[in-house]
């Protein structure tokens, strides 16, 4: 395991290198010092207050990293709760490589600092109503403003795009005028193809130009952006939700985890895509023997993303390194591969299937629900981990979509009416709540709920269905 990253070394095994736990001590330390500086710092209180009740989230999880006087801690304690110091980056900067949690950074200043994660640090004080003085370029980067200084705390919030580091240097301009030209060509690549194996190799080739001027981490942060702006255009509960978390300024900042379905023939295809934007394979997934389909996670530890992808497989190929050995088709189509044949690759045309991002969970459903949107049943229901989808939103289907499927066997003359006339379930939101860190998922309890959005019944039960 490489301390810096959390991830493994490469010849680490995907199905036994990964073994997450709780980490209650770690948190408990964490929130001890995040509730003492919210005493000394009432503009930060009130702000924990308006992100519960008007975007069901914690602040919490939006904390970037917290700063403390070197001298108020112990480097004992800290490492016997599993903290190690961060190489990535030149500041005395600890992290823990077992959990998701917060930096902690040491500093020569009396007061603590929390730093927020936001997606835009101007977005952030136009809906604050705060006047601050913004650190870093437009499109640098990294930006930062101190939104509150009490001589004992301060707030700030964070704007980062692929940086790690905390010195707010500005990037050349030419390197910034890049980068906006390499965001508008994500946000307009071309997304359908009658082969999709010609939508990787375009992506690729653009991705490896905004790498040659950018940087990899810049890049793989501008790429994801546009990947959540085409979701949201396309699920409800994600635009409802946007709305509201934007109306604080937040913006998408407290992502977990991105989830894409991909076909049995186009899934090396989008692993070879990732690992080209900086990301590393972690454990695979493996809900049962009877699920019929499998995950790889994959993470790109410099930007916070990480990727969830699905696809139809049997449990024998779970063994084997099925991320990067092609799987030859099969005549019948699973759950991930019947929602790829009507919808397209989500990498692709589709979008993602649904982006998950770390909530108060019963907040969040209550809250939603009074928006019209619904939530199915919970598929996790751990003190440390609380998981849910939103309804689904029922896509129309293509003709030649459902014809090709009708043509090659794959569906009867009963489905393809159905789909004609009542289309299939889409995309979805994922209310996720995590406790004591915990960064792993839940492998026993989700098959059934993913049955529930199999296109072949799922339109039937409505906006989404109850499983």
């Amino acid at each position: 395991m490489n301390p810096s990253t959390g991830l493994p070394h490469a010849a680490d095994s995907g199905l036994s290198a990964f073994q997450w736990e709780t980490q209650p001590d770690a948190e408990a330390w964490l929130r001890f010092v995040v509730e003492g500086f919210l005493e000394q710092a009432p503009f930060a209180q009130s702000l924990a207050g308006r992100m519960e009740r008007e975007t069901a989230t914690r602040f919490f999880d939006w904390i970037d990293h917290i700063r403390l006087p070197r001298a108020s801690v112990d480097l004992g304690m800290l490492s016997n709760l599993g903290f190690v110091q961060d190489s990535r980056v030149r500041t005395a900067c600890y992290i823990h490589p077992g959990a998701i949690f917060p930096r902690v950074v040491f500093s020569s200043d009396d007061a603590i600092a929390v730093a927020l994660k936001v997606d835009s640090v101007a977005d952030f004080l136009q809906a604050q109503r705060v006047h601050a003085s913004i650190e870093g370029a437009v499109f640098n980067p990294v930006r930062r403003a101190r939104i509150e200084n009490t001589g004992r705390a301060e707030l700030w919030a964070m704007e980062r795009r692929g940086w790690v580091g905390f010195d707010v240097a500005d990037a050349e301009e030419g390197r910034r005028m890049a980068a906006q030209r390499h965001l508008d060509a994500f946000r307009t690549r071309r997304r359908r193809f009658e082969n999709p194996h010609d939508g990787f190799v375009l992506a690729e080739a653009l991705i490896g130009k905004a790498i040659n001027e950018i940087g990899q981490d810049w890049t793989c942060a501008l790429f994801f952006e546009t990947e959540r702006e085409y979701w949201q255009r396309r699920c409800k509960a994600g635009a409802v939700q946007k709305i509201r978390q934007d109306r604080l300024g937040l913006g998408w900042a407290n992502h977990d985890h991105h989830t894409y379905r991909s076909s049995r023939e186009c899934f090396v295809p989008l692993i070879r895509v990732l690992e080209k934007l900086g990301f590393r394979c972690r454990e695979r997934f493996r809900p049962g023997r009877e699920a019929g389909w499998g995950a790889q996670v994959i993470e790109q530890p410099n930007t916070g993303v990480t990727i969830f992808a699905d696809v139809d497989m049997s449990p024998e190929e779970l063994l084997g390194d099925f991320a990067h050995i092609p799987m030859p088709p099969r005549e019948q189509l699973g759950t991930v591969g019947l929602w790829c044949a009507l919808h397209g690759e989500a990498f692709l045309e589709a979008g993602m299937h649904h982006l998950e991002c770390q909530f108060d969970f019963s907040r969040l459903t209550a809250q939603l629900a009074e928006e019209g949107v619904g939530m199915m049943m919970p598929f996790s229901s751990f003190p440390y981990l609380k998981q849910a989808f939103s309804e689904g939103d029922v896509w129309p289907v293509a003709e030649r979509r459902i014809a090709a499927l009708f043509e090659s066997g794959k569906i009867g003359a009963e489905e393809a009416e159905r789909f004609r006339r009542e289309g299939a379930l889409g995309a979805h939101l994922e209310n996720l709540e995590r406790n004591e860190g915990f960064k792993g998922f839940n492998q026993t309890g989700i098959n059934e709920i993913i049955a529930g959005t199999d296109p072949r019944f799922g339109a039937r039960r409505g906006s989404g269905g109850h499983v």
